[in-house]
């Protein structure tokens, strides 16, 4: 009968167990792998899903608010329930380009990454597709991750939804005030009316809050704001051309 050294015998149970956890390990590095992948790709997915016109989509914002019990005022109105001037003030002050860029306007991209590099402050340069994505699927906040999610998300939405549906979810999402999200909402909290009765002055108001609803109160507008409200509000009297793809 063969007798096993004693020291072999406990030199063998480490490697076991080193044996087992790899294995372990590259189980669940399996599974994280695929969890991952199912993260970056179900914004995708949501995006065709988003596609049929009854799904009301929710925001990120709007799940926190929930998950944290606070609750949120959104009330959906269809596009065509939304007042023209406010349509033409937000593209007037959020995005000029918005009909006839793919998602991304690449020249103010450039001259983002430009300024970037030779070390100035750097101005916005996200359309309303990136906006929207952001809102549905990403998170606030500057990050370089976040934008490279982004932009390839903003090129999916305007590739696969129309402009009037981009349009449509962007003004049903967007954050108006703590706890105000969407076009109807905010103009009943703010102004006490429909989003379809909105004035061209109300709709210049919202459309200059959007970069900052919780600072900039559009019912309670400071000299600042009211100045940026009349620019907009006169590009907005001008903008025929640009808007174009919204209505014929």
């Amino acid at each position: 009968m063969d007798i096993v050294p004693e020291a072999r015998e406990e030199g063998d149970m480490p490697a076991s167990r080193w044996s087992s956890l790899r294995r372990t390990l590259r189980l669940h590095r399996r599974r994280i792998v695929l969890v991952v992948v199912g993260l970056v790709l179900l914004p995708y997915a949501l995006i065709a899903l988003y596609l049929i016109d009854p799904i009301r989509p929710v925001s990120t914002l709007m799940l926190r608010d929930l998950v944290l019990l606070r609750g949120y005022d959104r009330q959906w109105v269809e596009f065509d329930q939304i007042a023209p001037v406010l349509v033409q003030s937000v593209m007037m002050s959020e995005d000029g380009q918005f009909c006839i860029h793919d998602g991304v306007d690449w020249g103010q991209m450039r001259g983002v990454v430009e300024d970037a590099l030779e070390g100035e402050s750097t101005r916005g340069a996200s359309t309303i597709p990136m906006q929207t994505v952001k809102n549905l699927f990403l998170w606030n906040g500057r990050s370089f991750v976040r934008k490279a999610m982004e932009l390839p998300l903003a090129i999916a939405a305007d590739f696969v939804w129309s402009k009037r549906r981009m349009m449509e979810i962007y003004l049903n999402v967007a954050e108006w005030g703590d706890g105000i999200y969407g076009i109807e909402a905010a103009a009943r909290h703010h102004f006490g009316v429909s989003a379809a009765k909105l004035s061209r002055r109300q709709a210049a108001l919202l459309a200059v809050s959007l970069p900052n609803p919780r600072e900039r109160n559009a019912g309670k507008p400071g000299r600042g704001l009211k100045r940026l409200a009349s620019l907009i509000e006169r590009r907005a009297s001008r903008s025929g051309e640009y808007i174009t793809c919204l209505y014929d």
